[in-house]
């Protein structure tokens, strides 16, 4: 058997995609999403910058044996760095599972010669992983120490030091001590997983799973499933606790007594997860049972605005600050775009957006996360908006999801934007695009200046605005109608 360090990782993120990885049909497997890509450059990039005018050696084989041969040559060499080296050992078997060889193969970004003996003489080599995050997460710390492991293992000796270098080269030390138990266990428990060929059940996580390869394919067998992982609410440790008490599908969390729910899952959790499965399966939306006492009035002016912001977080600009302008009293609605076409043009947007605004003082601001006020009292200050003139508009905001978490359940697989408004009919233009996919037009545009790109970013970031109008309107309504409940079909 073959265990590689990116196996690795994907098995500590999702134990299905490893298996996917290894035993999936590849026609049910995506292409790599343009976002993932763009990250693949950045990282590139990153090395780049910390490798600097220092001096490397990188092999130059295709396969993984060679490459490690000629890894091992180098360092035998004492050559000062490597880049892109392979490491690759043999075991004959893995403590605690039935496999009989095992080759365990990794890719640090850097090996770095250290003094202090080891098999090739007065020296030894250190790896070096190279990561965009901006926090050590444990699944890189894992796989650092995989690195570290299989050093000891190939020179003779335990590294001195290994480490992760973060975003904006931070560097992070990696505990061998800590992390070497931790790595045995999970090399057991993947290749306990693996090698009998036995595919773990799906579960879709929001977070993780969107950029995977195999999203489609796991999403399609989810929702035939009708799988409680899509259930908002239910994360990997409860959907554990509705296992144990027989609670598999959407209509028996629905039907199940709360009672016996809450015995296991707690009494507020119980009573929120069933209320939401009871929408999904009847379809409609009704009044969250634990919300507050009184309800939040939804602002209303003859002139309203609605606001979405787009971003490049890796190049922190925000290039997009678009405005759905609704004036009921001239019966005008028209959007408004203020974009930063290049890098150095978000303090001018900023300042057309704060004279656009401050000309309907009475509108309430509508938006749907809170990025955008944490964005309005960053740019205020990064900009030097007198305080008083930025509390005018920071004291306008109205965030719609914040509204619809408290009060009301829809019968959606999550909360975002694009499912609210779907859910109630509204269509974007863009098909099959995400934010995700804006921040990879907006580095296009910027490398190539094609203005169709910038224009997609326009549209989308109208349709997120007028989609946040579209929901508010909805709800308005559905307050005015005093109606506990409304069918959606």
């Amino acid at each position: 058997m073959l265990l590689s360090d990116d196996l690795l990782l994907n098995f500590k993120r999702c134990e299905r995609r490893a298996f996917l990885d290894l035993y999936g049909d590849r026609t049910e497997q995506t292409s790599e999403k343009d976002f993932l890509q763009k990250l693949r450059k950045e990282n590139q990039r990153q090395i780049q910058e910390y490798l600097g005018q220092r001096p490397y050696h990188e092999p130059a084989a295709a396969d993984w044996e060679t490459c490690a041969a000629e890894t091992e040559a180098l360092m035998a060499a004492g050559v000062e760095c490597i880049y892109r080296g392979v490491l690759l050992y043999h075991f004959d078997q893995w403590p605690g599972t039935p496999v009989e060889q095992l080759t365990l193969v990794g890719k640090p970004t850097v090996l770095l010669r250290q003094a202090g003996p080891s098999r090739w003489g007065n020296w030894h080599y250190r790896p070096i992983s190279v990561k965009l995050g901006q926090k050590p997460k444990p699944e890189y710390k894992l796989v650092a120490m995989f690195h570290s492991f299989l050093l000891e293992a190939i020179q003779g000796r335990s590294p001195r030091l290994t480490q992760l270098i973060l975003r904006a080269r931070r560097p992070h030390r990696v505990d061998v001590d800590l992390w070497a138990d931790k790595l045995q266990e999970t090399i057991t428990d993947c290749i306990n997983l693996l090698l009998p060929e036995l595919e773990p059940e799906v579960f879709i996580s929001r977070q993780r799973c969107h950029l995977c390869s195999w999203h489609n394919h796991c999403y399609a067998i989810a929702q035939a499933d009708n799988h409680l992982s899509l259930v908002p609410g239910v994360t990997p440790n409860r959907y554990e606790s509705l296992q144990g008490i027989g609670v598999n599908t959407l209509e028996s969390l629905a039907q199940t007594s709360p009672k016996h729910l809450g015995q296991h899952l707690g009494a507020d959790i119980a009573m929120q997860l069933q209320q939401q499965a009871r929408a999904i399966v009847h379809q409609e939306v009704v009044w969250r049972i634990n919300r507050p006492n009184k309800t939040q009035p939804i602002p209303q002016g003859s002139v309203e605005l609605f606001f979405d912001i787009e971003a490049e977080p890796d190049r922190n600009v925000d290039y997009l600050l678009g405005v759905y302008l609704v004036d009921r009293q001239n019966q005008k609605e028209k959007f408004y775009g203020f974009v930063a076409e290049t890098l150095e043009e978000e303090g001018k947007i900023w300042q057309e957006f704060v004279a656009f605004v401050m000309q309907f003082p009475e509108a309430p601001i509508f938006h749907f996360s809170p990025y955008e006020r944490d964005t309005l009292n960053r740019l205020g200050k990064k900009y030097g908006t007198p305080p008083q003139q930025l509390q005018k508009i920071v004291g306008r905001l109205m965030d719609i999801h914040q509204w619809v978490t408290k009060y009301l359940v829809f019968p959606v697989e999550s909360y975002s934007l694009k499912a609210l408004a779907n859910c109630l009919g509204y269509q974007w233009r863009e098909k099959g695009v995400s934010g995700d996919q804006t921040v990879c037009w907006y580095d296009q545009w910027l490398e190539t200046g094609d203005r169709q790109l910038l224009e997609a970013i326009v549209r989308y970031n109208e349709d997120d605005c007028r989609a946040t109008h579209h929901l508010k309107q909805w709800i308005t309504s559905f307050l005015e109608s005093q109606q506990k409940t409304m069918v959606l079909r």
